[in-house]
């Protein structure tokens, strides 16, 4: 988990590294491109760290739409002490995103995440699941942004399984999402999530930001208003049964694997 992996040593070392630096910088700026934010706002940054990318908000010209003011949280003491020791502009909470983002709905206009969603694929303990901390995280997330507004995660996935996870739970909690990959294929491909809360029109609408460009697979799974009644399930049934076993793995909680017998009607016992 990256609140032991980051210890004091690690955490120098990162914030020191000047190719970690670059590479965080670069990285920093393709996501604020990608918000595409037309004057100062407030951001949380996600997975903050010693404060790299937080630099770069509060360095934004008012020409390109900043400064910005911005809130960070990360899971690593050590990270978030050597952010306090170097006096960056923005507040610092010590907080896991596999728990939800603690912050009063609709606070943020914006959000940004470099390298750190990824983690939330590891399931520290038997009772937690990595579909619970996602669904945790996103929910959060997605509440405490404000209508119209837009988020960016840079992570590293695995594999495809990983990255279909990530960007399904995202979907799941009501955003409208895109994934672009950056040098596909590469040692140095970069994949970025791009969410966005409603909004209606293209300009409020970060998936109208992504939309057209190569390599990129945008999904838009948002409520559209309502279309149509739903069919009443009967309590008990294989529907009934697959939709509360769904409601419990977002929670959290570890939950049998369906078969082809889930929700079969049992013989007569003699």
């Amino acid at each position: 988990p990256p609140d032991l992996f980051y210890n004091d040593t690690e955490s120098r070392k990162y914030t020191t590294s000047s190719r970690i630096r670059t590479i965080q910088s670069n990285m920093t700026h393709r996501a604020l491109s990608l918000l595409s934010l037309p004057s100062p706002s407030l951001i949380l940054d996600i997975g903050c760290g010693s404060g790299l990318s937080g630099e770069i908000l509060s360095t934004v010209s008012p020409s390109d739409g900043g400064p910005h003011i911005w809130v960070g949280m990360d899971i690593s003491a050590s990270m978030l002490d050597i952010a306090l020791q170097r006096d960056v502009d923005g507040d610092l909470l010590l907080a896991d995103i596999g728990q939800g983002i603690p912050f009063r709905a609709g606070t943020f206009d914006a959000a940004i995440s470099i390298s750190a969603v990824q983690w939330l694929c590891n399931a520290e303990s038997s009772e937690e699941s990595p579909q619970g901390r996602l669904a945790r995280f996103f929910n959060g997330l997605y509440a405490s942004l404000r209508r119209g507004g837009r988020a960016v995660c840079q992570f590293y996935p695995k594999n495809e399984a990983q990255r279909s996870m990530i960007s399904g739970a995202a979907i799941r909690a009501g955003f409208g999402a895109g994934i672009l990959e950056d040098d596909p294929g590469t040692k140095n491909s970069k994949v970025y999530l791009v969410l966005t809360v409603g909004g209606g029109d293209v300009r409020g609408d970060i998936t109208g930001v992504v939309k057209g460009m190569s390599g990129v697979d945008v999904v838009d799974a948002r409520r559209k208003g309502k279309e149509g009644k739903k069919r009443e399930e009967r309590k008990g049934s294989k529907g009934w049964i697959l939709r509360k076993k769904e409601q419990m793995e977002r929670k959290g909680k570890i939950v049998k694997p369906s078969s082809k017998y889930t929700g079969r009607k049992r013989g007569p016992t003699f």
